[in-house]
């Protein structure tokens, strides 16, 4: 059978259809308290679109192993076959618990590039520092403390410590770096969840006024971050941690043998991407689901790695 090629310019439109179509699906639970409910929503809906599309895809970034359907689950067969063979990285609905309470920055999220350019993350923690575009490889580095990381940082983009902002996800496992990063004079923006768009709020500095996320947090998360990055500019790093053998004997069937490597942003997503996100609630990055009497209004942010282009669209659609 003949190979056919990775067209990312034509896949992108009918992916960000996908994110739309998701975020749209859970608007009327936000703010109702039902976190699996608005979640299955955005699964249903983004599936749906999926398979309208001219691809024969692989989820390698989902909701979780097969055994946990009806959510996309990791392997799942995805589109009516008829396209390029491709990887999907996806989170119909990042921010389940911000959606159930009408919080900041919940968001829709899918990415896709040829088959074979995603890292295949398994359902574990990882340890992930990300920093925007505009500074030499390696200006910070997973090895380094807190302290280093914000004063190297501070250094390199010709500030002081004090007009550096980090995000870190809110949990007690972050109390000690939280406690580092405040002792050098670091701001710090605590989120709840989300930490794909935490990560995402470094390319656009200016913008948002994160310069830097550190801590850790879910591995596919990291590869869907990574994807973003890759088209917005940026740098993550990311090193997988296991609690115990059940994760690490997911990591090996997942391919992963050097439990302790450190993998960048072109180590987790090798090739070039398409990367769509729509807001479900409002956030920095965009705006969230907007409903008005007869009509329901999303905006989707829609980024190309190949040509570097990042699009913002507003869907309005009579309901």
């Amino acid at each position: 059978m003949k190979k056919i090629d990775f067209n990312d310019r034509a896949l992108s439109l009918g992916l960000a259809r996908v994110s739309e179509a998701a975020a749209i699906a859970c608007a009327p639970l936000i703010g109702r308290g039902d976190e699996k409910a608005a979640d299955q929503a955005a699964v249903d809906a983004m599936r749906t679109q999926l398979n309208k599309l001219d691809i024969s895809g692989v989820v390698v970034i989902g909701e979780g192993e097969r055994d946990e359907a009806p959510m996309l689950y990791i392997g799942e067969e995805v589109g009516n076959g008829t396209g390029p063979g491709v990887d999907i990285a996806l989170d119909p609905l990042e921010g389940t618990t911000l959606t159930a309470k009408d919080m900041p920055n919940a968001l829709a999220v899918i990415a896709m590039g040829p088959r074979g350019s995603m890292l295949h993350a398994p359902d574990t923690y990882m340890d992930k520092l990300a920093i925007g575009p505009g500074y030499a490889e390696g200006v910070v580095s997973l090895d380094m403390t807190p302290r280093e990381r914000v004063e190297a940082l501070a250094k390199a983009k010709g500030c002081t410590t004090a007009n550096i902002t980090v995000c870190v996800l809110e949990r007690p496992r972050h109390e000690d770096i939280i406690a580092e990063i405040r002792a050098t004079g670091a701001a710090i923006r605590l989120i709840t969840d989300g930490d794909v768009a935490g990560v995402m709020h470094c390319a656009e500095a200016a913008k948002t006024g994160i310069d830097m996320y550190m801590g850790s947090g879910g591995a596919p998360e990291g590869v869907l971050a990574a994807a973003a990055l890759k088209c917005m500019g940026g740098q993550i790093m990311g090193r997988l941690l296991f609690r115990n053998e059940d994760e690490k004997a997911r990591a090996r069937n997942a391919g992963i043998t050097d439990f302790d490597r450190v993998y960048l942003r072109d180590d987790m997503v090798t090739a070039d991407v398409i990367f769509a996100a729509t807001g479900v609630t409002d956030g920095s990055l965009v705006s969230g689901i907007k409903r008005e009497v007869g009509f329901v209004t999303a905006e989707t942010i829609l980024m190309r790695s190949k040509t570097g282009s990042v699009r913002r669209m507003i869907y309005r659609n009579p309901v």
